[in-house]
């Protein structure tokens, strides 16, 4: 039962904050329960004010951007809830600078039509740009750590506002050192593109198939964002209110990198299982080797479709790597068929699966 709206109080700065908002209404996933206290922040200074108070207050806090990579609790979240809304860019030189609340898919669309390139690998991903540097999000062969200049950060604990470069911020394989912390907030982001209209270089393998060109050529964006726009959507991978293959949080899992002195054993394990003869799909990390978690999920006896509870859930349709509502599902659903997945990969191969996405009151 969806629970009443009701207008409580004003954040100060002309934002109101809502009681009860009910977050499912603000995720990819279209699940999870209310927030006691709900502001939106249209601006960066609404943002570090709505921030600041809440934690003068002692509550709580969760900031919320485009929903795409935030598994939410049925039980909904307890303190505030601040959504980041402040849009916009501008450019100088080869330099962008984008506030956190600017939808990111959008951005990439409208610099490729301006004959800018560099982040056309990266269309057709939900959210917004305040992410991208927390997650270091990247998709075939391009990461934001490559373009990345700086960040505008309120850190928390001082209530100081820094500019901090990318050298800074830790970033590794979708990570950084604002990942999975509450120690600072970003209010927007500075990276580098290509002025001449030309694509990042391409280098993932699919990719470069699609476009009929090897590893390391460079196209127009456009032709290289139309490309991985149509990879995406054969996956299920383009947010698509009619297709609930979409109603996810893109991949569940992450690569996971197998250290160097354990992926012998893991490689023949996955040979006794799949056969001796079967190529695995691994690439180079650091310390290791990256394998394919959708790769493995598949030949660990989860299909394309695969159902969880009830059939209220279940992998894509289109690829096994997104778990996705399909219409009906609670939370515990969801983590239930995740729970299910990560074991058997883990019983059949001996690998770990961590999930990508954030668990706000809720666990795996």
């Amino acid at each position: 039962m969806r629970l009443p709206l009701a207008v409580v109080t004003s954040a100060g700065t002309g934002t109101e904050v809502r009681a009860e908002q009910e977050l499912r209404d603000y995720t990819t996933l279209r699940l999870g329960g209310p927030a006691a206290r709900f502001v939106s922040a249209a601006s960066a200074d609404e943002l570090v004010h709505a921030v600041r108070a809440a934690d003068a207050a002692g509550d709580a806090l969760l900031l919320l951007g485009g929903g795409s990579n935030l598994v939410i609790a049925d039980e909904g979240f307890p303190g505030t809830v601040v959504r980041i809304a402040n849009r916009g860019w501008s450019i100088e030189g080869d330099l962008l600078t984008a506030e956190a609340g600017q939808d990111w898919d959008e951005l990439v669309a409208a610099l490729v039509a301006d004959g800018y390139g560099g982040l056309e690998c990266l269309a057709g991903i939900p959210g917004l740009v305040g992410a991208t540097p927390v997650q270091n999000v990247g998709a075939y062969g391009v990461e934001v750590s490559s373009s990345l200049h700086s960040v505008d950060l309120l850190e928390r604990a001082s209530g100081e506002l820094r500019t901090v470069p990318a050298a800074e911020l830790g970033l590794a394989y979708r990570t950084s050192v604002l990942k999975g912390t509450d120690r600072a907030v970003v209010l927007r982001v500075r990276l580098r593109i290509a002025t001449d209209g030309q694509s990042a270089p391409i280098q993932y393998a699919e990719l470069a198939r699609t476009l009929g060109v090897s590893p390391g050529a460079r196209v127009p964006a456009e032709r290289a964002r139309e490309a991985v726009l149509g990879l995406r959507r054969s996956k299920g991978m383009v947010l698509d209110p009619a297709d609930q293959d979409t109603w996810s949080a893109g991949s569940f899992f992450t690569n996971p990198i197998v250290p160097d002195a354990e992926l012998a054993g893991v490689l023949e394990r996955i040979a006794g299982a799949v056969g001796a003869e079967t190529t695995v799909p691994r690439w180079p990390a650091d310390g290791g080797a990256k394998l394919s978690a959708a790769w493995l999920i598949e030949r660990a006896g989860f299909g394309k479709g695969y159902p969880g509870p009830g059939g209220r859930v279940s992998l894509s349709t289109k690829h096994t790597l997104a778990l996705t509502n399909r219409g009906t599902a609670r939370t515990a659903d969801l983590l239930t068929l995740a729970g299910e997945v990560r074991d058997g990969v883990f019983a059949a191969f001996g690998v770990v699966l961590r999930p990508e996405p954030l668990l706000i009151g809720c666990a795996l």
